[in-house]
């Protein structure tokens, strides 16, 4: 039987195993803090943020991981230092659940990939 699809990102983070939530609300802040202009909201049936209508970032947790799909993997090469150990995959990091939130690293993927959204965001025409 399928699970009903959260509506807001506290059903999401209710609905996960106990020892995984206080990961996911540290996520969760920690994009917030980094974007806080970025609207929150539910979609692919996870956590998600947009920015100017834009997809920016999700995050879900998993039975040994937690990752966040950043819908571009163009961050990777400026935090290739900062990424060493963890698995990539096509704009996807995943942190394992048994070492601490990288709190800092989340911050700036958050802000890189705001930077990039903005910076690629049309600008008004004059006139």
């Amino acid at each position: 039987m399928r699970q009903r699809a959260p509506n807001t990102v506290e059903e999401y983070i209710a609905a996960q195993p106990e020892d995984v939530r206080p990961k996911l609300e540290q996520v969760r802040a920690a994009i917030r803090r980094a974007v806080p202009e970025a609207v929150e909201g539910i979609g692919y049936r996870m956590p998600g943020y947009k920015l100017r209508g834009k997809a920016m970032l999700y995050f879900a947790g998993f039975k040994e991981h937690y990752s966040l799909f950043a819908a571009s993997g163009t961050f990777f090469a400026e935090l290739a230092g900062e990424l060493k150990g963890y698995e990539l995959r096509k704009g996807t990091v995943r942190f394992p659940l048994t070492k601490p939130v990288p709190l800092k690293l989340i911050r700036r993927i958050a802000k890189l990939r705001a930077a990039g959204i903005v910076a690629t965001a049309k600008k008004p025409r004059v006139g």
